[in-house]
């Protein structure tokens, strides 16, 4: 995949977290995959990358998801697979539906307030919410080290308010699943202050710390889940 197009999709920190890209291209027979939904959009690159295969797509997020996410698809000329709708992802309103659902960094957002409860609550809803047989494709932020803590509260504004879950937490939230793969990736590449930085630390972490560090210091999880 070209590397702009892989921009618009991921978003940002480009090469650590296109490993969830990568991995769901390899890990999903894609020719019988129709309905789809992505969870917290914002501007729609998971649900581009799924019209992109030629699959039917409801993009969602909380709020405003046309307005924010259709000018992405409109350049790429998928409009007609990709339809809008807000929708929180602690009460998807579609029942055994999707083929697959997809999300990326929302968990940590809708944790705020340390509400876990309402974490494990949208594994529940997007269970409930996929066919017998359907998969989820997730790439979250982990809470990682003390370190990478300390590192937000300093320099992220917001970072109090989110709940970052931990490997250990995500598996658990993934038990309800018939069957769940979880990966985890990234030591320093979120220390990176632009993207060019963030690309450098990341090929050192998969050159060394990727393969010394456990996987409670990463701060990406990526995986597939089967209900």
């Amino acid at each position: 995949m070209k590397r702009e197009l892989l921009k618009e999709i991921v978003q940002w920190d480009v090469q650590a977290w296109s490993k969830a890209i990568t991995f769901g291209d390899r890990s999903i027979d894609w020719t019988n995959i129709h309905n789809c939904l992505e969870l917290g959009g914002r501007q729609g690159g998971l649900s581009l990358w799924l019209a992109l295969k030629g699959k039917t797509v409801i993009c969602s997020d909380l709020e405003n998801t046309q307005t924010t996410a259709r000018p992405l698809h409109a350049f790429h000329h998928v409009n007609s697979l990709v339809s809008y709708q807000d929708i929180d992802a602690s009460n998807i309103p579609y029942e055994n539906y999707f083929d697959i659902i997809v999300f990326k960094s929302v968990i940590g957002g809708i944790g705020r307030g340390n509400n876990i409860v309402k974490q494990q609550q949208v594994f529940k809803e997007i269970h409930k919410a996929l066919k017998p047989g359907g998969k989820l494709l997730f790439a979250e932020n982990l809470a990682a080290s003390s370190v990478h803590q300390k590192m937000r509260k300093t320099f992220i504004n917001w970072s109090d308010s989110w709940r970052y879950p931990s490997i250990s937490e995500m598996k658990d939230f993934l038990k309800i699943f018939s069957y769940a793969t979880i990966k985890t990736t990234g030591v320093l590449g979120t220390f990176g202050r632009n993207e060019g930085q963030r690309r450098f630390l990341t090929i050192l972490d998969d050159m060394i710390f990727n393969r010394v560090c456990p996987g409670n210091w990463k701060y990406i999880s990526y995986g597939i889940a089967t209900k």
